[in-house]
């Protein structure tokens, strides 16, 4: 009777991961996101991290241990997007262990509480000005049904800012008054966004003409 409660019971949270405990927290993320492109980005994060915590003397998996990761992100003068992308990584690492019992639930509050690289300067890449934005939907013509479907999709991708998959998966009903409402985006985040009155007319000029009044919204006719 003995042994058999001491079978049942169960096992105590580490402070210190091996790497057989970080191989199934990492399991554990990349099966918990939908996209693949998060599962992409997410395990090359985390095999990073993996590779730097294993490299050095066994220690706490920390907030300490983090921050110093944190640190050796920005002495690689890597931008501050990548090192956030890196430490979102490590703190959905670390609530995956402490969620299958592998790390204590104090260590995984504090790895969360690290804060990430702060963002200073101006923006990198080739960004549309609202003059700009204009010019590139009044390029496509109104002529045809495509010119029409182009011209809604550009509007909807410019003025509300949703990513290429949102854009193709948005239906009929999903425009309500001047938002997109309970939008699933990457990751399963769900949010409303606010539309645009100019983005408005140009889906309602396409649905009007394409008659579509249910269904997907933005898929060729």
């Amino acid at each position: 009777m003995v042994r058999n409660a001491k079978s049942k019971r169960k096992r105590a949270p580490k402070t210190v991961l091996k790497l057989p405990d970080l191989e199934q927290s990492k399991s554990a993320v990349l099966n918990s996101l939908t996209w693949p492109s998060s599962q992409r980005s997410y395990d090359h994060a985390i095999r990073e991290f993996i590779d730097w915590y294993c490299s050095e003397p066994r220690r706490a998996f920390n907030k300490t241990v983090v921050t110093r990761y944190r640190i050796s992100l920005e002495q690689w003068h890597y931008a501050p997007s990548t090192i956030n992308l890196r430490l979102a990584a490590v703190r959905r690492l670390a609530y995956e262990a402490a969620d299958c019992g592998l790390l204590s639930p104090d260590l995984a509050a504090g790895i969360r509480r690290v804060k990430g690289a702060r963002r200073l300067g101006v923006r990198i890449g080739n960004w549309l000005t609202a003059e700009e934005g204009r010019r590139m939907i009044g390029s496509f013509g109104s002529s045809t049904l495509k010119e029409r479907r182009n011209r809604a999709m550009i509007a909807v991708l410019i003025g509300c800012g949703l990513r290429r998959a949102e854009a193709a998966a948005l239906k009929f009903e999903d425009v309500q008054l001047r938002v997109i409402a309970d939008l699933k985006g990457k990751g399963g985040h769900i949010r409303t966004v606010p539309m645009p009155d100019w983005v408005k007319r140009a889906i309602d000029e396409w649905a009007m003409l394409a008659g579509i009044n249910s269904g997907p919204l933005l898929s060729s006719h």
